[in-house]
């Protein structure tokens, strides 16, 4: 590898944060998975846990949604909801779900500078009674349309930006925040597809 590309690794590692996740409950088409990822990867955000437990597990994921952003991420793969969450909970202070209730908090009111793990449902119905039950509570995107949704995707990307607006204000990327054992272990998990880093950035 040569000095330029391992620095180029390091920089994006030194600004990794290891305090908040994303977990995907029963998403059935991998494109948005994919597009997820890629989000992911732009405000990094290091962990996705995928959750299927009426869905089988997937295989791959839709390469051109997520311009191979799955190697660059720690995607954790799961098919029984409780030892999901224990993993969850074992990392993460707080859980909540993307879900329109009584008690759904605005996302605007959301802290995101703590210890979070983020849920969004599938394509169709959205977070499961199950899974809701087992989160701390639920926040809302705000909307002003007649249509009330969001794709998937969509709605994963305007939450983590607002995710990372608090954390970059809070000073979240001015250092390292991942632990010296993980960024080693991700700098030599990475160095196997340095050929495959893109030359450059390319904007959409």
């Amino acid at each position: 590898m040569t000095p330029e590309r391992k620095d180029r690794l390091i920089s994006v590692l030194n600004k990794r944060q290891p305090d908040i996740c994303i977990v995907l409950e029963n998403v059935f088409d991998p494109h948005n998975i994919s597009a997820v990822m890629r989000t992911c990867d732009a405000v990094g955000i290091q962990d996705v846990f995928v959750l299927n437990t009426k869905i089988p597990m997937h295989k791959k994921w839709g390469a051109k949604s997520s311009s191979s952003a799955a190697k660059w991420l720690t995607i954790h793969q799961y098919s029984d909801a409780n030892e999901c969450f224990n993993i969850l909970r074992s990392r993460y202070s707080t859980i909540l779900t993307t879900h329109l209730s009584s008690d759904a908090r605005s996302l605007h009111e959301i802290d995101f500078t703590g210890s979070i793990a983020l849920v969004f449902g599938n394509e169709h119905s959205g977070v499961s009674d199950e899974i809701r039950a087992m989160a701390d509570g639920n926040f809302i995107i705000p909307q002003m349309g007649i249509i009330r949704s969001l794709n998937i995707s969509v709605a994963c990307a305007v939450t983590v930006y607002e995710a990372m607006r608090q954390k970059m204000q809070a000073g979240h990327f001015d250092k390292r925040r991942m632990d010296d054992q993980r960024s080693e272990s991700l700098l030599k998990e990475w160095g196997m597809y340095e050929q495959d880093l893109p030359e450059k950035t390319i904007q959409p």
